[in-house]
């Protein structure tokens, strides 16, 4: 059996991975460190909580004394750490909190896990290491830029972050490659593109555009909308974590990529008429509107589900224009490729979100609403 510490997996990816990886494993046990910060959502993962093939414990990953003792009683095989500040716009604001989470919280997570699986020592000097463990470091493709209008991110793309958020995963990419220089630890990064599907934090684009959506609210645009991003559904960048932890080759950094290139206002309009047409299609899906307009027919009307709801907003200071990643290593090493194809995950997304309303008014009551109207306004 294998026993993972999974950082961060109260939040969107973090909680995907654990559901995939114990609906696929029979022999794991997942122990799960989440401080439960404003993207971190207990009820996202309670159902996976059953305290024996899956534990939870809150804690920081910058606390020596809680990752230590998890060590010490669970004797991990894995770590994996999506435990990160993630939004770019609130990197902006508090920088410094970002260097706190993702560049310190993941060095203490190193050490830690250096102080629990090294053996003894060489002939060189070089540590030795417990036999089958691995550090695998969840990253971004942010870390190397903007591409312009042709061209794709490889592994060997220089770094060369733009905001105070890619600055810090850069940093944090950084300190994994040194322990395994430096060390010898065996480790993996995994650097993927935008990742979207169930359980995403309603502050990123696809999750916030569907919210305001059924509520009736403007759809805020940065600039023209003409920043193109490469969306991965995210049970396929699942799938690419689990392949690398288990298979992957040690020091190895795999790019992870969707090959579906968006602007951001080909999502808008595109999440617009899906969601216009799955309502036209079933109009049992028009009762979790919260703008309930009726018809000549006094029916609930979908006529103004379409884009004059668009508003465009003031660009993002440092705002990238284009992200794109060649997964070709990982084709050829591994054998993963991205399975879904945009059209197919935006509908699978669109129509958990509108099944599961409940779990929005949960993670976003309070904190959430006070930044969306700093933000966009009310």
């Amino acid at each position: 059996m294998k026993t993972y510490l999974v950082t961060g997996a109260a939040g969107f990816i973090g909680a995907n991975y654990i559901k995939y990886i114990l609906a696929k494993h029979s022999d794991i046990k997942v122990v799960i460190l989440d401080a439960l910060t404003y993207a971190g959502n207990l009820g996202t993962i309670a159902k996976d909580i059953d305290n024996e093939r899956c534990v939870f414990i809150k804690g920081d990953i910058g606390s020596r004394d809680v990752v230590d003792s998890l060590f010490a009683e669970y004797r991990f095989d894995y770590v994996v750490n999506f435990a990160a500040e993630s939004l770019v716009d609130r990197s902006i604001e508090n920088p410094q909190l970002f260097l706190i989470t993702n560049i310190l919280g993941t060095q203490n997570l190193l050490d830690c896990a250096r102080r629990a699986w090294v053996m003894g020592k060489d002939e060189q000097g070089y540590p030795t290491w417990r036999k089958g463990v691995r550090y695998h470091q969840v990253s971004t493709d942010e870390v190397y830029g903007s591409l312009g209008a042709e061209g794709y991110f490889t592994e060997t793309t220089p770094l060369c972050p733009h905001s105070p958020y890619s600055a810090s995963k850069t940093s944090a990419d950084l300190f994994v490659m040194a322990y395994h220089d430096t060390y010898k630890m065996p480790v993996t990064i995994t650097r993927c593109s935008n990742n979207y599907g169930p359980y995403h934090f309603p502050e990123k684009l696809i999750p916030l555009i569907i919210k305001n959506i059924l509520e009736g609210k403007h759809l805020p645009v940065y600039g023209d909308g003409s920043n193109v991003r490469d969306w991965l559904y995210v049970e396929d960048h699942c799938k690419a974590i689990d392949l690398v932890v288990r298979e992957g080759q040690d020091g190895e950094v795999y790019n992870v990529g969707g090959h579906n290139e968006k602007t951001n206002l080909e999502i808008v309009k595109l999440t617009i008429s899906t969601i216009h047409r799955l309502m036209a299609e079933n109009p049992e899906y028009r009762q979790v509107l919260k703008k309930k307009v009726k018809d000549e027919n006094g029916d609930i009307s979908i006529e103004w589900i379409n884009e004059d709801l668009i508003t465009f907003v003031k660009d993002r200071l440092g705002h990238d224009q284009r992200y794109a990643i060649d997964p070709t290593k990982i084709t050829n090493a591994l054998g993963w490729y991205p399975e879904t194809k945009f059209e197919v995950g935006i509908v699978k997304t669109i129509e958990w979100y509108l099944a599961n309303q409940a779990w929005v008014e949960e993670v976003t009551s309070g904190d959430y609403q006070g930044y969306y109207e700093k933000m966009y306004g009310k």
